[in-house]
């Protein structure tokens, strides 16, 4: 009788290895293994806590670059479009103290391609008093026509304000200075100016009361809380210019493109000095920047220790699947095999943690405001004090790009972390791992 062989079924893996190879690169097997490793079993607790601790680290990290970034944009925005709003994106001066010729250079720049705006102002400072109250304060000169150009300001005017600013008694004043001082409209304000008439016994200053026929707000404290504005006939009066100017404000369509619109206005204002928005506060924006960028790179930390929390997790977790890892390796897994599964376990780790830290950025931003307006219920404290950061509300600006970046570089980050123990689990001997089990 013949002797007839008869052969046992062979697990997948054994036949593929015989066959020479394993199963194919992240393929479902893989793919459920890695899921298996990473749910939790009473006895492996410990190491899902600090899988746990990895996501939490990852997600906040993410989130907190997404917060901290886009308030820091829409700081600078906000701070910008309130500085060149109520100021200008450039000036012009004369080669003295006041501009004599300005009836002619405002035409002259209002002609110009991009120009939106070009207003004749008289600006010096005076000394407010009322009610046994005093503060220093900017006094602008400006026509009620031009006034009603100045958006930022008439917007928050009464309408009956912008009317009855004219002749030579009449002042608007901003809203958080009249606050400070008790102040309403219809009440009257003392201005002392330190330089007056001329007298045999020197220059006096000058003092005279107007009544206040309006207050405005611009959101920003440093304005609401120090400026005042006169109708500009009265202005040069006050100031003893004549019939003279201190400057020319000019507003541009593109503030960001001000060295072309600079050169323009040199063309036809020749001799005249003109100090444009980026040098009149280059300090302050540029201050702005760097902390931006500083800040960026120490928050990015928060994801480097989160990816070290990965790294120490997923090597606790290759220690405990020693035995596992020697079992698969002798049923046919190869090296790759035991590298990806490790790499997804990991990876899912990271892309979970960055996922979820950009939906808690993303929703924190839109609703920081109401946050903000909570937290000061809940607790009693002013989180964003008008007089220390300059702005009434806390801004938040999304840019698409940076959110990209963050998203990316936790991505990134998370990934590289499961590198190296994926690499310990492939390399690891199973006669070496079962000989000690």
């Amino acid at each position: 009788m013949n002797r007839v062989d008869i052969q046992r079924p062979q697990p997948r893996m054994v036949r593929a290895r015989r066959n020479g190879g394993g199963t194919s690169p992240f393929s479902y097997f893989e793919w459920m293994l890695a899921w298996r490793y990473l749910r939790a079993r009473r006895k492996e607790g410990f190491i899902s806590v600090i899988a746990g601790f990895s996501l939490a680290g990852i997600a906040l990290g993410v989130a907190t670059l997404i917060i901290v970034m886009s308030v820091m944009n829409g700081f600078r925005e906000e701070l910008m479009g309130k500085i060149l709003g109520f100021n200008s994106h450039l000036t012009i001066y004369g080669a003295g103290p006041s501009l004599d010729t300005w009836q002619k250079d405002v035409d002259a720049v209002r002609k110009l391609t991009g120009v939106t705006r070009a207003t004749p102002v008289v600006k010096g400072q005076a000394l407010a008093s009322a009610a046994g109250a005093a503060s220093g304060v900017a006094v602008i000169g400006i026509r009620p026509e031009d006034l009603k150009t100045l958006t930022l300001v008439s917007k928050s005017l009464e309408p009956q304000a912008i009317q009855n600013f004219k002749g030579d008694s009449s002042i608007l004043v901003g809203e958080r200075l009249a606050s400070g001082m008790g102040l309403l409209p219809g009440m009257h304000i003392t201005l002392v100016a330190p330089r007056g008439n001329v007298t045999p016994f020197g220059v006096t200053p000058r003092a005279k009361r107007y009544q206040i026929v309006g207050t405005f707000s611009v959101g920003m404290s440093e304005y609401d809380n120090t400026v005042v504005f006169l109708p500009m006939e009265e202005a040069q009066a006050y100031f003893n210019l004549g019939s003279a100017v201190t400057g020319i404000e000019v507003m541009v369509d593109n503030p960001d493109h001000i060295v072309g619109a600079r050169t323009a206005v040199e063309n036809v204002v020749p001799g005249a000095r003109i100090i444009d928005w980026q040098q009149a506060h280059e300090t302050f924006f540029g201050a702005l920047q760097v902390e931006r960028t500083v800040m960026f790179m120490i928050l990015s930390l928060i994801i480097v220790v989160a990816a070290f929390n990965i790294i120490s997790g997923m090597i606790m977790m290759v220690k405990d699947k020693t035995r596992d890892i020697a079992i698969l390796r002798t049923m046919g897994a190869t090296s790759g095999t035991i590298l990806r599964v490790f790499l997804i376990s990991g990876s899912a780790i990271g892309v979970v943690g960055t996922f979820i830290g950009f939906l808690l950025g993303v929703l924190f931003c839109l609703n920081i405001e109401s946050i903000r307006q909570g937290l000061m219920w809940l607790t009693g404290a002013d989180l964003f004090p008008q007089a220390i950061y300059f702005l009434s509300r806390l801004p938040a600006k999304m840019e698409p790009e940076e959110v990209t970046v963050v998203v990316i570089s936790g991505l990134v980050v998370s990934v590289l972390a499961t590198v190296y123990p994926a690499w310990r689990a492939a390399r690891l001997d199973p006669v070496e791992a079962l000989r000690y089990e």
